[in-house]
């Protein structure tokens, strides 16, 4: 049985944003496909996490001594990686380079971590998204360092950045395979603003990795484009649904009989809010029976509360903040329509989501999700004129709006997590 150590950042229920359910279905859908699976998350804050597979808290590993055999053993691959890649291209520089990797253990003196001294450590994680993010994804990569060093498995399988750095130091650890798996990227996240420190971090896991995986072509475009990465080490496997979740529209009840037009996502130059803001605007000029809301959280919300003060539409625009669990499916199965204008979207699991509750679909045609769902309405972000004309016409047209949705139901028939992790396995078995 092929045995596999994931690297992973979130997790439901203790983030569940689109990350965290994608890592939740790869992992079942690995598990179906008879893969032993560790899956490693910085924390469970102490609860029990019911799973198919078993889960490791970073924050629960305890740093006991390790003999010194495996010390030697450590010594030698961080040689080998300092020597391989002493010729690298001065793209991947400083202390996230392949040397620097290498030297930055040697230099933590690993007898002083993993001695005698410390056989009852443990590192102390959050789990967030905080200030002491860098910190913790440091912590963590020693983790990943230990683990390799004291685990017994085939495959490293790291998810998106913050992960990047323990598979990497894992894999110096144990000379196992790494595999990245690349969810979203800085350049999706902050377009041409981006935090170097994290490109660079990207860049490395990318480099390093014996196999990239994208959620989608869109990904690995920017994949190969902006990080340098040869088309041939990229697989592409997109995400899929979760057909246990969805509630029967007809069991909620609207507050009012009006039309509403969801956005659900990050309040993040990412996801286009300002751009569905602005439509709204223009669409309510044509339409009075319309209400749009905007679910989420993020560093716009207080731009976009101004915006809309100014544009006099505060009582036919709707901030709920953040939302979970019931509170997300009853939103789904209030709305008419599902809006997803994202400037640069790696997937957008949302739009699965919608379909779920049989709501009709715009999207960005900047995304990857669109090259599955190729009968939703396809927009580019930035045009918001025709998006709002868009979203008059399937406001107004109930047929066309129903006809939608059922070729989109059917495009999404056959795609669940256990093809996905099918594919996944596949993409091991090419490196074993």
């Amino acid at each position: 049985m092929m045995n596999v150590l994931m690297f992973g950042w979130e997790f439901p229920p203790f983030i569940s944003g689109g990350l965290g359910v994608a890592c939740r279905g790869i992992a079942e859908g690995l598990t179906q496909q008879g893969v032993k699976l560790s899956f490693v998350l910085p924390t469970t804050r102490g609860q029990a996490i019911e799973a198919g597979f078993r889960i490791l808290a970073a924050d629960e590993v305890r740093l006991s001594a390790i003999s010194k055999k495996a010390l030697q053993k450590l010594s030698s691959r961080l040689e080998e990686f300092e020597a391989h890649f002493s010729g690298a291209s001065p793209y991947a520089t400083g202390s996230y380079s392949p040397a620097g990797q290498a030297a930055m253990l040697r230099e933590e003196q690993i007898q002083r971590v993993f001695g005698p001294g410390n056989r009852s450590s443990v590192l102390d994680f959050s789990g967030n998204y905080g200030r002491n993010l860098n910190a913790e994804v440091a912590q963590y990569s020693v983790i990943g360092e230990f683990l390799g060093l004291t685990e017994e498995f085939d495959i490293i399988h790291a998810h998106d950045w913050l992960t990047f750095p323990a598979g990497v130091r894992a894999k110096m650890a144990s000379g196992k395979p790494l595999v990245v798996h690349v969810h979203a990227t800085e350049y999706d996240r902050s377009g041409d603003s981006m935090n170097m420190a994290v490109y660079d971090i990207e860049k490395n896991g990318m480099d390093q990795a014996d196999k990239i995986i994208a959620v989608s072509y869109y990904t690995k475009n920017i994949i190969v484009n902006r990080y340098g990465i040869h088309p041939d080490k990229v697989a592409v496997v997109h995400n899929a649904v979760d057909r246990e979740r969805g509630a029967a529209r007809g069991n909620v009840r609207k507050p009012l009989n009006e039309k509403i037009v969801l956005f659900l996502g990050r309040v993040t130059m990412q996801k286009g809010p300002d751009y569905f803001l602005e439509t709204a605007h223009r669409v309510l000029r044509v339409l009075k029976n319309v209400r749009f809301v905007m679910a989420g959280s993020g560093d716009m919300l207080p731009r976009l509360i101004t915006r809309m003060a100014s544009l006099k539409i505060a009582d036919r625009f709707h901030f709920t903040g953040f939302l979970r669990g019931i509170d997300v499916e009853t939103m789904y199965a209030m709305s008419d329509l599902y809006v997803m204008p994202s400037v640069s979207e790696p997937f957008g699991l949302t739009a699965f989501e919608a379909l779920l509750y049989d709501v009709p679909l715009i999207l960005s045609r900047q995304s990857g999700v669109s090259e599955i769902l190729k009968d939703a309405v396809l927009v580019d972000f930035w045009d918001v004129d025709k998006l709002a004309d868009r979203i008059v016409q399937l406001l107004t047209n109930e047929t066309l709006a129903r006809t939608i949705v059922d070729r989109c139901k059917e495009q999404v028939r056959h795609i669940g997590w256990e093809n996905a992790g099918y594919r996944i396995k596949q993409v091991y078995e090419s490196l074993l």
